[in-house]
């Protein structure tokens, strides 16, 4: 069954956060994910306001979460610390 992995994100330190991106995008691109949202315009209903926010798509929850815990993608999370504040859930899609 299909994942979205989704991210809300206030980047605080825009040059770091574009180096984590740069590697993040390289390791979602290897796990076959597929961005569905990168940013873009939204309207913020509850919670704490995030401006950036994305979504991807993966073809199983093990293949996201392998993802998360790849080499590359760690290495992406480097820049990530303290360039940003995000919260991050990978969660299944419901069967069409």
């Amino acid at each position: 069954m299909s994942v979205l992995w989704i991210s809300h994100v206030t980047v605080t330190d825009p040059e770091r956060y574009g180096r984590y991106a740069t590697l993040a995008t390289e390791a979602i691109g290897a796990h076959g994910g597929v961005f569905l949202v990168r940013g873009g315009a939204f309207r913020q209903m509850e919670g704490p306001e995030r401006p950036r926010n994305v979504v991807a798509r993966f073809a199983d929850m093990e293949t996201a979460v392998a993802c998360y815990n790849s080499d590359i993608y760690q290495r992406a999370m480097e820049h990530a610390r303290g360039a940003c504040e995000r919260e991050l859930v990978i969660v299944e899609e419901l069967a069409p």
